[in-house]
């Protein structure tokens, strides 16, 4: 039960994320009460992965622990930037909140935290993403491994890497990541459909990097135990 509710939970967070990104989409009280949402999700999520946090000075430090805590912890410093300067610059949900001035750091710290987190948060489901494989594959009954399917996926998410690559040029996210400008050009006319296959492709190039990633530590950690 509790890891059925922990995948609910997780695909929540992935739409709200994925929903809050389209900000010229659906408009300020939509995006307000769908970030306070995804923050309520995060809390949750914590509270059922709180064995992560009874064991973290437990055990060794591999290379794949090691790059899966800087994951995570930079995954919580961003949540936390987003909720502060979500609050700070709330106009709806958090209208009531005595809170004045602090609008323009806020919304620095917001830029950055959007796009930083997106990647971030895309990065995290990279690092489960052989768990996210394996329920897939046992919804749909399979149980072989095959060459051929194994080839075929990797085929597939490197033609979705390299269209998230030319996404990430074309809707000029270095600008934002290294905040460039304090403001990000909106289009209100664009398609949601086109919007969402440029943002799905693009987490879709984080996840295969940090799933290949997590392919290399682990390399790495099998080789050192090799030489012992």
């Amino acid at each position: 039960m509790n890891e059925k509710l922990k995948r609910v939970v997780d695909m929540l967070m992935t739409a709200a994320l994925l929903f809050l990104m389209g900000y010229q989409l659906w408009g300020d009280t939509a995006h307000e009460i769908v970030g306070a949402g995804l923050f309520l999700l995060f809390i949750v999520h914590h509270i059922l992965n709180r064995n992560f946090y009874k064991n973290l000075f437990r055990g060794k430090y591999t290379p794949m622990r090691i790059f899966q805590l800087i994951i995570d912890g930079l995954v919580f410093a961003v949540m936390i930037m987003l909720m502060v300067s979500g609050i700070t610059m709330s106009r709806h949900v958090f209208a009531f909140l005595p809170i004045h001035g602090g609008m323009a750091m806020a919304r620095r710290l917001h830029i950055l935290g959007s796009y930083w987190g997106f990647i971030l948060m895309s990065m995290h489901l990279g690092l489960h993403w052989n768990q996210i494989l394996g329920v897939l594959r046992k919804t749909a009954g399979v149980k072989k491994s095959s060459k051929i399917r194994t080839v075929f996926c990797f085929a597939v998410g490197l033609l979705i890497s390299g269209y998230g690559g030319w996404v990430l040029v074309k809707r000029d996210f270095p600008t934002y990541l290294f905040l460039k400008t304090e403001f990000v050009f909106l289009d209100y006319s664009e398609s949601p459909i086109l919007f969402y296959l440029d943002y799905l492709a693009f987490m879709g190039l984080c996840i295969f990097v940090a799933h290949y990633l997590t392919k290399l530590c682990r390399k790495l950690q099998s080789k050192k135990v090799a030489k012992r």
